[in-house]
């Protein structure tokens, strides 16, 4: 069979892929390679330095510290304290040098019936009255630290209870001079009363200068030596106060003809009874509010 020679073959799919009429542009985001800046020589030296460095280690690894919270330390405020108290005691010892010579002077004769620098130290009212004052704030700011050494004292009640003590002090004494001079202006012997109260207020004098050291070792050593220099002052207190009845008695046994054991009887009824008193009552005290 013969096939047409004007016979075609099949066509192509009308539906021709056309290729994108849109051409493909190439990115126009540039990338701008700016010029790098000039090196500075001294920042390089410096690094240099921070890293040879062997002291400042600033390639070694961190380590971090606890912080602890200061506590509030009242040993700050009694450095002030005692600073105020000797300042006093200087004030006082220039202004009145004679004064303070004289006093040591006669706390170390012996013949102080015979001695005109008693004399003028009964004449002296005024250094007197201020050397008696500051036997009374050192006496006070004594017996607080012996009670802050046996913990009677909180910390809440240790502004209370300085004042206290100094005004205790204070008390006894006024109350013991006027006592004793009451006595010798009823009794007619007041020569020997005003030569027995220069004694006590002679001791007491030295007793408030001497106290000084004491405190400054309570207020500031350890424990140990807190309680060793308050054993020390103790010892030298009750020293003190058997020096004052002795020289009481050489003095006044031949203007009131008193013996020994009657003076003896006076010493225990009116100056250790009523201080045993005193001290046992501030024990039940503290303890209770406290």
């Amino acid at each position: 069979m013969a096939m047409p020679v004007l016979l075609c073959a099949q066509q192509k799919d009308s539906l021709l892929v056309k290729k994108d009429s849109l051409p493909v542009q190439k990115d126009t985001v540039q990338v701008v390679v700016q010029p790098s800046a000039p090196i500075d020589r001294y920042t390089v030296a410096w690094k240099n330095v921070l890293s040879n460095n062997h002291f400042l280690n600033t390639s070694g690894t961190p380590v971090h510290m606890v912080v602890k919270l200061k506590k509030d330390n009242s040993a700050n405020t009694f450095f002030y304290l005692i600073a105020g108290l000797v300042f006093l005691l200087g004030l006082i010892k220039f202004i009145y040098a004679r004064y303070f010579s004289n006093l040591f002077r006669v706390f170390f004769n012996t013949s102080l019936r015979q001695s005109q620098l008693a004399d003028q130290l009964l004449q002296s009212k005024l250094p007197s009255l201020f050397f008696n004052a500051f036997f009374i704030i050192s006496g006070g700011v004594y017996i607080y630290f012996v009670l802050l050494q046996y913990q009677f004292v909180k910390e809440s009640y240790q502004w209370f209870l300085l004042p206290v003590c100094v005004l205790l002090l204070g008390f006894i004494y006024i109350v013991k001079y006027c006592s004793l001079k009451f006595t010798g202006w009823v009794t007619g012997h007041k020569q020997a009363t005003d030569t027995y109260v220069f004694i006590i207020f002679l001791i007491a004098k030295i007793t408030g200068i001497i106290l000084i050291p004491f405190i400054v070792l309570m207020a500031f050593s350890d424990s140990f030596i807190a309680s060793g220099s308050m054993l020390i002052s103790l010892l030298l207190i009750g020293f003190l106060l058997l020096l004052r009845f002795f020289r009481s008695y050489g003095l006044i046994q031949n203007q009131l003809k008193v013996s020994r054991f009657h003076f003896f009887l006076y010493i225990i009824g009116v100056e250790i009874i009523p201080l045993l008193l005193i001290y046992k009552g501030l024990l039940l005290l503290l303890s209770k509010n406290l």
